[in-house]
């Protein structure tokens, strides 16, 4: 049987799928649900609800539902689901334009120390232009007062060069901060 393309189902746009591109630059239309994002993502197993369910809950104006999700926070933002997509849909992007729009409703994750884990990341690239995993880890253990859980997995991670002792800066650290400085004038409550 043909069915015209004129009769097929699209999600209608929706004041939630508006908020989402403009915050993420991501066109949602161009997802075909191929599942190639979760295929792809190393995390998916710890995802209550899969990024390419995510982008259909946006679609179909599912916003209390989407970001009462803790998929929104368990997405590190690695990428591996955009250089799988082909559509090349930025996920993170989407995530993160997500983890705003809760965080402005005041709606908290349901994993408390993911919070806490985004900040100390935020914290350390505003301080040196890019993360250094040795000091978030250490800030996140004193704050967790949780000193010892994971230690060895650490020492690990010294020994094979994993973990920088002292943290690199970029050239332009006043570019960075700057960055910092104008995301808190446009979004005062994040």
């Amino acid at each position: 049987m043909h069915i015209p393309v004129n009769n097929i189902i699209r999600p209608r746009r929706n004041g939630l799928v508006k908020d989402v591109e403009e915050r993420s630059h991501v066109p949602l239309g161009r997802c075909y649900h191929c599942q190639s994002c979760t295929n792809g993502c190393p995390f998916y197993k710890a995802m209550d609800v899969f990024p390419n369910q995510i982008i259909r809950m946006v679609q179909l104006g599912m916003e209390q539902e989407v970001l009462h999700t803790s998929t929104i926070w368990t997405c590190v933002g690695c990428n591996t689901c955009s250089s799988v997509c082909p559509m090349a849909i930025d996920m993170a992007s989407i995530m993160d334009a997500l983890r705003q729009m809760a965080l402005e409703q005041k709606i908290l994750p349901g994993e408390p120390d993911v919070l806490a884990f985004h900040q100390a990341v935020l914290a350390s690239v505003e301080r040196y232009g890019r993360s250094h995993k040795l000091e978030i880890m250490m800030r996140f253990k004193l704050q967790k007062r949780d000193f010892f859980s994971d230690f060895n997995v650490g020492l690990k991670m010294l020994r094979k060069k994993k973990l920088d002792v002292t943290p690199s800066k970029v050239g332009d650290i006043d570019a960075i901060r700057n960055i910092f400085r104008e995301s808190r004038r446009e979004w005062p409550h994040g």
